[in-house]
């Protein structure tokens, strides 16, 4: 007899809140793929490894934006298939790029 075992994968928490894989509820964004992304990013450090390596010319006064956390957005908007970088400002209300950059939920 054969039995099928269902894993869940195990993921950071966002916020305090642990972020549930599921594929059998409503479609909510086509880039749910992020969300390993964001792991995987997160276990190697490699947008912060990047940052590292760059001088950032910016007064820190002025800086909103993390030369670390621009990177990482940069990484998932290129992942996803956004590689032109027009889809900025539209893609910082996505759910699944919300979830990837830990930003959670809009308020």
């Amino acid at each position: 007899m054969t039995q099928s075992t269902c894993s869940t994968p195990r993921l950071s928490p966002l916020n305090g809140k642990p972020i549930l894989l599921g594929f059998d509820g409503a479609d909510m964004s086509s880039d749910a793929g992020l969300t390993l992304l964001r792991e995987i990013e997160r276990r190697a450090g490699l947008a912060q490894r990047l940052a590292d390596c760059l001088r950032d010319p910016r007064d820190p006064a002025k800086v909103q934006h993390s030369l670390c956390d621009i990177i990482r957005f940069r990484i998932m908007m290129i992942a996803a298939g956004y590689e032109d970088g027009n889809d900025a400002a539209a893609l910082r209300y996505d759910p699944s790029f919300r979830i990837a950059l830990e930003r959670g939920p809009e308020t």
